[in-house]
């Protein structure tokens, strides 16, 4: 593939951008000879995954980390069936639980993850290959909180990775860019409100009302941790995407 990407671009897209515009104009139909010279359509199920990084986009083909993909559903998917995972040297076997990615405090899609093992199930062996893979919420359902997610199934995007024991690209946005999904993943974190009491009590220097300002930051950290988890956890279980 010829392309006119200049020399040391990096292609470093937050999983809200993912999400909210790749995703979202994919699904709307809108944009897509500029969205698909970026992510192309591909059954990634259906092709090995070091196949892959061939098949990829203009943007992420000179790559040797990750690369992203638009899966279209499969047609047992469409019917109610759960989606075939196996390709012909392979399985994607899913790993941990569906997290949500969110903005401006609302959900706006789920989050998937797997690993890829060379063989048969369940005797295969896991690779250093991984994906995560995104699907889009109805913009109606993620508005209200006590409603449950309903996922646009037509695409997901994928991107998948190779696992090296170090910061791959997708972590190593420069410097102050940062997306309202990470604020609120680390504010919804329910390891924040330890950590700042921890914080408050080492700072022998500070004051009294200092230290009472830590402890309602922590109580408030604890809240948001409490509230957020209860809402993943009551509504990723009613998705069914296993």
């Amino acid at each position: 593939m010829n392309t006119n990407i200049p020399p040391g671009f990096r292609f470093y897209p937050t999983e809200q951008e993912l999400v909210n515009f790749y995703l979202h104009n994919k699904l709307e139909n809108t944009r897509l000879q500029d969205i698909e010279r970026v992510i192309p359509p591909i059954d990634v199920y259906a092709v090995d995954p070091w196949h892959l990084p061939q098949m990829s986009g203009e943007s992420s083909i000179t790559d040797s980390e990750q690369w992203f993909f638009f899966c279209p559903m499969q047609e047992r998917e469409a019917h109610g069936g759960r989606p075939a995972r196996t390709t012909p040297s392979g399985y994607w076997k899913a790993t941990g639980s569906p997290s949500g990615v969110y903005h401006n405090n609302r959900m706006i899609g789920v989050k998937k993850t797997m690993v890829f093992y060379q063989g048969r199930a369940p005797l295969g062996s896991k690779t250093k290959w991984k994906m995560n893979e995104y699907k889009a919420v109805e913009a109606d359902t993620g508005i209200r909180p006590s409603a449950t997610p309903k996922l646009r199934n037509e695409f997901s995007l994928c991107r998948v990775y190779v696992t090296s024991g170090s910061l791959r690209s997708f972590d190593r946005r420069p410097a102050g860019i940062e997306s309202d999904n990470r604020r609120l993943t680390e504010a919804s974190s329910s390891m924040m409100a330890p950590m700042v009491a921890e914080r408050a009590s080492s700072q022998d220097s500070s004051s009294s009302g200092e230290h009472r300002n830590n402890e309602q930051f922590g109580a408030g950290a604890a809240s948001t941790s409490t509230n957020v988890q209860m809402f993943e956890e009551a509504d990723l279980e009613l998705l069914g995407w296993f």
